[in-house]
């Protein structure tokens, strides 16, 4: 009876043996059969109901049985191993004479672009670079450059006021306190560039924002002149739009600057026989500058009998807008990917 059963028991397990598929289900039939609630090692622990003389004999057989299983167990898992590890490396096999995957690479903004080349303009130049607060008292960005505040020019200058009462704290409307702030540190001669955002309360259209970017420069030295000034520009001009751009200057009022001047360059579109871009006149406006004004340098302690100096300033949106034809500034902001892919 004893013999029979381990028989049958070892005809079954080579039988399940043989049609396992998968590893896992291999080790699943092992700990059914030889684990410790397993077929075989309860049908084992049958042998001590035997009659003394039969137990020699059964546990001979069983002990056959069990080897001959583990020998079926063996075989099969290196089989089914060997099968899954070759599917495995067809499945995840890198075919190394597919083209590989260029990764996406960014670049700066169209802004950040053209900041950093009008930067790299004046640094020629040997200019140096001056960053400040965007938040402001009114004093610098104001009073300090010649605009109290019954000044006319103000009005032009919708300002975001943060903090308003007898020390006023706004969001700068141009990078102009950056010059005051160089001045109450240092002694002249100075040659700066101020980069970086300014905020005015203005409605966004396709010519105003509330929040632009704006490059300003400043000189202070002995003997400067208008010419110096004049030179200046059309060298920057030259260098940002080409050598074959004229350069034009008409008379304009800054409160900071006396005499002022607004200045044109000859259209990037009809090179100045005039087109719609240039309203037919054959000329761009993109900055202002002018002479610093004595009031200016009284507010900072130079005396302005010993030393004189010129300010510019330009909207790097404005220029931008010029070199590469765009005519809407909203644009610049919408993060739109088509448009920045452009540049």
């Amino acid at each position: 009876m004893f013999k029979d059963k381990l028989e049958k028991l070892k005809s079954k397990s080579i039988a399940a043996i043989a049609a396992a598929g998968s590893t896992q289900t291999l080790e699943s039939l092992r700990v059914n059969l030889l684990g410790r609630k397993g077929e075989l090692t309860q049908l084992l622990k049958s042998i001590g109901t035997l009659a003394t003389a039969e137990r020699p004999e059964a546990g001979k057989l069983a002990n056959e049985t069990r080897q001959a299983i583990e020998a079926d167990l063996s075989r099969r898992q290196a089989e089914l191993s060997t099968a899954e590890r070759a599917e495995q490396l067809s499945s995840e096999s890198l075919d190394i004479t597919l083209p590989g995957r260029k990764p996406q690479v960014g670049h700066g903004h169209l802004l950040t672009q053209v900041i950093n080349d009008i930067v790299r303009i004046f640094a020629g130049l040997g200019y140096k670079i001056a960053e400040g607060l965007e938040a402001e008292l009114d004093w610098y960005n104001f009073e300090a450059l010649n605009m109290p505040p019954d000044h006319p020019a103000r009005s032009l200058q919708d300002t975001f006021y943060l903090k308003k009462n007898k020390d006023d704290v706004l969001l700068r409307t141009h990078t102009s306190p950056v010059q005051i702030r160089i001045m109450e540190e240092q002694s002249p001669p100075l040659y700066i560039i101020c980069p970086g955002r300014v905020y005015r309360r203005d409605v966004a259209d396709p010519s105003h924002s509330p929040m632009f970017h704006q490059v300003e420069g400043l000189v202070v030295d002995k003997g400067i002149t208008f010419a110096d000034l004049r030179g200046t520009l059309e060298s920057f001009v030259h260098q940002m739009f080409g050598a074959d751009r004229r350069v034009r200057l008409r008379p304009h009022f800054f409160a900071f600057t006396e005499p002022s001047a607004e200045v044109d360059v000859s259209c990037i579109v009809c090179g100045g026989n005039g087109c719609r871009v240039c309203g037919g006149n054959g000329w761009l406006e993109i900055l202002g500058c002018g002479m610093v004004d004595p009031n200016v340098f009284n507010n900072v302690g130079y005396d302005p009998e010993t030393h004189v100096g010129f300010a510019f300033g330009m909207g790097v949106e404005r220029i931008a807008m010029l070199k590469y034809g765009i005519n809407d500034i909203r644009s610049f902001f919408e993060n739109d990917i088509r448009f920045l892919e452009q540049f």
